[in-house]
């Protein structure tokens, strides 16, 4: 009985500090405090510290923004974090489509064990990439292309896998393209109009694209929040601009998001802003009212600027499959998209939507999303896409 309490308090032990390790791993450094604590401080003497925090900022009359330092070691970080087997960038795309590759895997391997690629072998193939959320025409045009080398041989699963990877990063090729900030007219700022419907992530993906450009990139970043009929949007907005360090301009809930927009451009020219991202509404159920707001907002830029917005973003959530091609229809439609933003590719098995999209559209997908964190928003990558999207590392 002493033998199994000793065992249960050491087991009790190790899962405490594995807990510890992991919380300490997962917290966000945006979100750190300035000031570390003891954990038997008291309340009032914490707030003082914190009141004194402040006081010295202002009084020293210093933007609380990351130092050069600051900005390098984020960038080393970065380098550092892409390369590492584990955690690093790569390893959260893989672990982000899993539920995509493993649908895809999965069923590459039931389909090809040591059997010829016959026509039955090459239907159940399109049959399964369809399924997979690439649509009927991506489906056919990755099988026949695949179908000319390996037709009638004897094939694996593996072979087939890797075959399938390279033909999906052809398509993706062309359309993989970061995001390029700059303006047409020196010393201008470049206008970024963010669209998407409500809840794909147009928020969290303008906070995420902040943090980017600011910390990790060192540029002048400003955020106008349009989306002004829903306060849970402006609400999001600011907490990302604090993470992010970002100064934000907002009005009432309610107030003209064209006034917002307008109000942005010129606080830009004045504070000499690299970027402006101005978020926007997102109410496809009324597409007439949205498509108004939008024109308005547009001709209201272009009074400040001829030549802006200089991008229109489109964020779309891949958990909705292929209703994300009646999005990106709409969209462009109503603001003239010129870039795409795929996130919550995490959320679902329908990943394969990415190459569809790519394949129909041919519109330039500059950024992709796996996660929640502020790191889990990286520039799309053809070939890292394709292998994480059908599961197989080419180390």
């Amino acid at each position: 009985m002493v033998f199994w309490r000793k065992k249960k308090n050491e087991a009790e032990q190790e899962r405490q500090e594995l807990e510890d390790k992991v919380i300490h791993q997962e917290s966000d450094p945006a979100l750190e405090p300035t000031i570390e604590y003891d954990a038997d401080i008291d309340e009032d003497t914490k707030h003082q510290l914190e009141k004194t925090e402040i006081e010295i900022i202002e009084e020293a009359d210093v933007e609380p923004v990351p130092e050069h330092n600051a900005v390098d070691d984020a960038k080393e970080d970065e380098e550092l974090s892409d390369h590492s087997k584990e955690g690093g960038w790569l390893s959260r795309l893989t672990k982000g489509l899993s539920k995509s590759s493993s649908k895809l895997g999965q069923g590459i391997t039931d389909t090809f064990t040591k059997r010829k690629l016959d026509q039955d072998a090459l239907d159940e193939l399109e049959d399964l990439l369809i399924m997979s959320d690439m649509g009927p025409k991506t489906a056919a045009k990755i099988v026949e292309e695949f179908s000319k080398e390996k037709f009638d041989k004897e094939v694996d699963a593996a072979s087939v896998s890797k075959s399938l990877a390279t033909s999906i990063a052809k398509i993706l090729e062309p359309v993989a393209k970061p995001l390029d900030i700059t303006p047409p007219k020196v010393g201008e700022p470049y206008v970024l109009l963010v669209c998407g419907v409500n809840g794909a992530g147009k928020t969290t993906t303008i906070g995420k694209m902040a943090y980017e450009y600011h910390i990790k990139q060192g540029k002048k970043v400003m955020i106008a929040a349009g989306d002004t009929f829903r306060a849970a949007a402006v609400e999001q907005l600011d907490v990302w601009a604090e993470r992010a360090h970002c100064p934000i301009i907002k009005k009432d809930i309610g107030a003209d998001a064209a006034a917002v927009a307008f109000e942005a451009i010129e606080k830009a020219r004045e504070e000499n802003a690299d970027l402006l991202m101005i978020d926007t509404a997102g109410r496809l159920q009324n597409k007439s009212n949205l498509m108004a707001e939008l024109e308005k907002i547009i001709r209201v830029i272009k009074k400040q600027d001829e030549s802006a917005p200089h991008g229109v973003l489109l964020v779309l959530d891949s958990t909705t499959g292929q209703n994300a091609h009646s999005q990106l229809k709409t969209f462009k439609e109503i603001v003239g998209v010129t870039g795409l933003v795929v996130t919550k590719l995490d959320g679902s098995a329908k990943g394969g939507v990415v190459v569809s999209l790519a394949e129909e559209f041919e519109m330039p997908i500059h950024a992709i999303g796996v996660g929640e964190k502020i790191e889990d928003l990286r520039p799309f990558k053809a070939q890292d896409f394709a292998d994480a999207l059908i599961g197989i590392n080419r180390d």
